[in-house]
């Protein structure tokens, strides 16, 4: 299926890096792997909208103020304005990937922080929020059908997608280095600051194709980094909870996820410094995505900008601890992750 290549690199990880303990609830609740209506943890009155919620701890339950724009909402397509309704795809079926969309506490509610801010998208724009859940390749398939208006689901802005679709950028695409809270060390974006470390890291990911790069220029100047695998993340989290590695180099989001999850443990964690999922030489960007020519990107770009100024942006983003992720502003269609590298 064409749209199974476009499953984001920091998607794949995610899914692969959720502790098992957050995903059970998630599997209990997200038997179908259809695409699906979700509830979602809704709007209170107009005006309103509620970010956080059944968070199991994730975020801090936030109402944010938030009303429709009517110069913003006038740039609607006109069968979107019609329909009164913006519907939002997330592919988080069948386990989730915390803390961006997972089945929240009450092991039925579509939570995260993609959902929380379809719905703030929704608002600016004067439209009813409907959420979608589906899996990652059906997520496309909504899209590609018309049945989906724009998917709000870690997806990363690239060329190849590009050819398909139009983007709305709203989050950095960021990697991230987890360390013990009692450890001073920080990542200060340059490799070479790994010289002498232990660093765990899923196989086959985008992270460990950056790591092992690096480990190899540290090597041609007779520096070591040492990278280790363990099975799962609880492996990798016991060993860096007991001093066998120094760092896990993994997804930004889910590192903010498990920063909070381990906060109150008796050997919390805490993050040292982040890198462009894109690598060095471009910062890549999580994107709202609609199908090429829709008319979409450019009314939510606006509708996220006019978020971003007037604060519930930073507030949504600092409720679910990603605060690191911030955009300055938000681009229709800005440079994406390049062809030979998609």
């Amino acid at each position: 299926m064409p749209s199974i290549r476009f499953r984001s690199r920091l998607t794949r990880s995610l899914i692969a890096g959720t502790a098992v303990t957050t995903l059970a609830a998630g599997l209990a609740a997200c038997g179908n792997d259809s695409a699906s209506s979700a509830t979602s943890a809704g709007n209170k009155p107009t005006g309103t909208v509620t970010v956080g919620a059944l968070s199991n701890g994730a975020a801090k339950q936030t109402d944010l103020t938030v009303s429709e724009v009517a110069s913003i909402s006038a740039e609607l397509p006109k069968s979107v304005t019609k329909s009164g309704e913006l519907v939002i795809g997330v592919g988080a079926l069948p386990a989730g990937f915390p803390p961006l969309a997972y089945i929240g506490s009450d092991q039925k509610t579509l939570t995260g922080a993609e959902p929380d801010f379809g719905r703030l998208v929704a608002a600016v724009l004067g439209l009813k929020p409907v959420v979608k859940n589906s899996t990652w390749e059906n997520l496309f398939v909504g899209i590609d059908s018309g049945k989906t208006d724009v998917g709000f689901s870690n997806i990363t802005d690239t060329e190849e997608r590009k050819k398909k679709y139009e983007f709305a950028s709203y989050r950095q695409d960021n990697l991230a280095f987890e360390v013990l809270k009692s450890n001073a060390w920080k990542f200060d974006g340059d490799y070479k600051n790994l010289a002498g470390k232990t660093v765990a890291v899923g196989a086959g990911t985008n992270q460990e194709k950056i790591l092992l790069e690096w480990q190899s220029k540290l090597k041609a100047q007779g520096k070591k980094l040492t990278v280790k695998y363990f099975p799962d993340n609880n492996g990798t989290y016991l060993a860096l909870s007991s001093g066998k590695i120094d760092a896990y180099f993994g997804p930004n989001p889910s590192i903010a996820y498990h920063v909070t999850q381990d906060a109150k443990t008796t050997n919390p964690t805490r993050n040292a410094g982040k890198f462009s999922g894109a690598g060095a030489a471009l910062q890549g960007l999580i994107a709202a995505t609609s199908k090429k020519d829709s008319g979409l990107a450019k009314p939510i770009a606006d509708a996220v900008n006019y978020l971003i100024k007037n604060g519930q942006y930073a507030k949504w983003l600092a409720a679910w601890n990603l605060s690191n992720e911030a955009v300055s502003t938000s681009e229709v269609n800005p440079p994406g992750l390049p062809l030979s590298n998609s």
